[in-house]
C-alpha cells in the first residue's frame, strides 16, 4: 500500500484567461486565443501535491506529465491577466519542458515547488516581469 500524497493545488485554469480570451474574441482576429482559452478551460487540470506536479490536458484531457521534483532543473514563473494568474515553464534535467497556463494562486504554488527542489534547481528558478 502506497503513501499517501498531500495535495496542495488541483484544479483547472484561471477563470480570468477564459473570460479575458473571450472578450479578445469579439476582434475576430483573436478568434484562435479564444479557441485555445476554452478547450483550456474545459479539459486542462493540475494536481501538485508533495511528490509531483502533474497536469492532464490535449484533446478531451487524454495527455497526462507526470514529473517528480528531483527532475527539474528550473522553474520560470510570468505574471498574467494583471498578476491574477500566471504561466510556469518547468525545465526539466534532460532539456524537456513542460508548460502550465493560466495558473491560479501560481505565486504561492511556485513558492511550494521552489521549497521541494535542489538548491541547483532554485538558484536556477525565478520569475520574469515581477
Amino acid at each position: 500500500m502506497g503513501v499517501k500524497e498531500e495535495v496542495f493545488y488541483e484544479g483547472g485554469p484561471h477563470l480570468g484567461d477564459l473570460i479575458f480570451n473571450i472578450l479578445l474574441g469579439f476582434t475576430v482576429i483573436c478568434l484562435p486565443l479564444t479557441a485555445g482559452a476554452v478547450s483550456r478551460a474545459i479539459w486542462l487540470r493540475y494536481r501538485i501535491t508533495d511528490r509531483r506536479i502533474s497536469v492532464i490536458g490535449g484533446w478531451m484531457g487524454r495527455d497526462r506529465s507526470d514529473i517528480i521534483y528531483s527532475e527539474i532543473a528550473k522553474v520560470v514563473t510570468v505574471p498574467r491577466g494583471l498578476g491574477a494568474w500566471g504561466d510556469m515553464v518547468i525545465t526539466l534535467k534532460d532539456g524537456s519542458r513542460l508548460e502550465l497556463r493560466a495558473l491560479p494562486r501560481f505565486r504561492e504554488i511556485y513558492d511550494y515547488i521552489n521549497q521541494k527542489l535542489s538548491l541547483k534547481a532554485q538558484n536556477a528558478s525565478g520569475a520574469i516581469g515581477q
